[in-house]
């Protein structure tokens, strides 16, 4: 039988074969400077579990949670 620690060693010596496709995530502080950059501030809230869900489903279209939760308000304010 094999055990899981050697599974795992086995996948880091053979390596991830679409890590080159991904780009690589900023670290947090990256992440931050870049949104301070953009005019970006922290705003949190608590949504309805129904809402969340349907977000996540408009999100597998490749668009980020910020982009699309923004993209929602405008229009919301708009109309």
């Amino acid at each position: 039988m094999i055990s899981a620690g050697r599974i795992t060693s086995e996948l880091r010596q053979v390596g991830n074969r679409y890590e080159r496709a991904v780009a690589p995530e900023p670290d947090r502080r990256e992440r931050r400077a870049r949104d301070r950059a953009l005019g970006l501030v922290p705003f949190a809230v608590m949504l309805p579990q129904e809402l969340v869900r349907r977000l996540q489903q408009a999100q597998a279209g490749g668009v980020g949670l910020i982009e699309l939760t923004a993209e929602l308000l405008r229009k919301g304010r708009a109309g």
